[in-house]
């Protein structure tokens, strides 16, 4: 009966992976704000910008805020402005009104991120917390890979795109109202919050700052091929805006399959051997992606790279956590922080594509940020 009632007691929370998902929706809505405002990449790529800019500003507060109120309320609250966040487009459809939606998902999915893993360290023990937290990874990837699924459906079937929206706001519904009907027992923190100035303090440990910057480069790369892929396949291969964005589904759909497979593999080979293997593969293939042209030749490359990048962040946020396990709580925060990374390349990435008209431009920005994450994997010796 107590398996049951644990099993229960799992599932809401595992849930809440999906409404953590909704984030990479951005890169089919930067394509399709793009095309119905005639809106040039650097504006168009705000959308990013304004979802990933929150991650800098929130994560650090909601760990304060998470220490006063509790893992579940904050998740609550996080489902609480996603809603919000999602009606807005139904209501008003412009550019401005994108941005402030894109803007309150940000805080939204900073919230979840921040509070959601904790959570389910209330509700699973000892040797299963692992494998909870892989679990929950998957149901986060089914939820990008999906997204543009269901753009697809809202578009051919309820005749526009943009009732994706009130889709998700729907689910977000359904698994906050699940949450709110679970019992969880957890103890409120008294201990004392972490600062701004003590996390970012951490910094003065270069093998950190490497890793840290690792982590703005490789969400970086993921939230680049995500806006930048149905662009690519748009200018390339004459594709329309709906069909365009399953090469978002194909690069998530690899990258799901990456993580599959590399959790195997990680547990014969060491980590810091399999960042190097992957990191050199991600590089080759987003040279390629500089010059390819064919629609076979985009998505078969879109699908490498998701499938090398698929275990890297993980890697770097291990990598990091074993250095110093004492402030395994800063880093964690640290670490989220730099997911600040999907708002700088993607705004760097629309600059460098209007600079010269094309999306080689883009592609050249993601190109860099993989180098450096090839010179990350070398650079840094992990502590066993």
């Amino acid at each position: 009966m107590k398996q049951q009632t644990s099993t229960l007691t799992i599932l809401p929370v595992l849930f809440g992976f999906f409404i953590m998902g909704f984030c990479d929706v951005v890169g089919i809505t930067s394509t399709h704000v793009k095309a119905d405002f005639g809106l040039s990449d650097t504006l168009s790529n705000m959308i990013p910008v304004a979802l990933f800019s929150m991650f800098l500003l929130f994560s650090v507060p909601t760990g304060m805020l998470m220490n006063k109120i509790g893992r579940k309320r904050t998740v609550l609250l996080s489902n609480a402005v996603t809603m919000v966040a999602m009606l807005i487009p139904l209501l008003s459809y412009t550019f401005a009104t994108s941005l402030a939606a894109f803007v309150l998902l940000g805080i939204a999915n900073t919230i979840l991120q921040v509070s959601l893993n904790p959570l389910l360290t209330n509700v699973v023990k000892g040797d299963k917390l692992t494998s909870s937290l892989t679990a929950g990874q998957f149901v986060k990837a089914i939820s990008s890979f999906s997204g543009p699924f269901i753009a697809a459906f809202a578009a051919s079937r309820l005749g526009n795109w943009q009732y994706i929206f009130p889709i998700y706001a729907l689910i977000t519904l359904v698994s906050t109202i699940w949450l709110l009907t679970t019992s969880i027992h957890e103890e409120i923190s008294v201990n004392t919050a972490s600062s701004f100035g003590s996390v970012f303090g951490i910094l003065k440990d270069k093998t950190l700052l490497l890793l840290f910057l690792g982590i703005v480069f490789v969400v970086g790369v993921d939230v680049g091929i995500n806006t930048a892929a149905p662009k690519i396949l748009m200018e390339r291969c004459g594709m329309n805006t709906i069909d365009a964005g399953y090469g978002t589904s194909m690069y998530f759909a690899f990258r799901t399959a990456g993580a599959f497979i590399g959790a195997i593999l990680l547990a014969r080979y060491s980590a810091a051997r399999f960042f190097k293997i992957t990191t050199v593969v991600a590089v080759i293939a987003l040279a390629a992606l500089l010059f390819a042209s064919g629609q076979v030749a985009v998505f078969a490359l879109l699908a490498i790279i998701g499938f090398s990048i698929a275990n890297v962040f993980s890697i770097i946020f291990a990598m990091a956590i074993q250095l110093h396990p004492d402030k395994g709580n800063e880093i964690s925060g640290l670490m989220i922080t730099g997911v600040f990374g999907g708002a700088v390349i993607p705004f760097i990435m629309g600059v460098a594509s209007d600079a010269v008209c094309s999306q080689v431009g883009s592609v050249t920005v993601i190109l860099l940020s993989a180098i450096y994450l090839l010179f990350c994997s070398f650079a840094v010796k992990p502590k066993l």
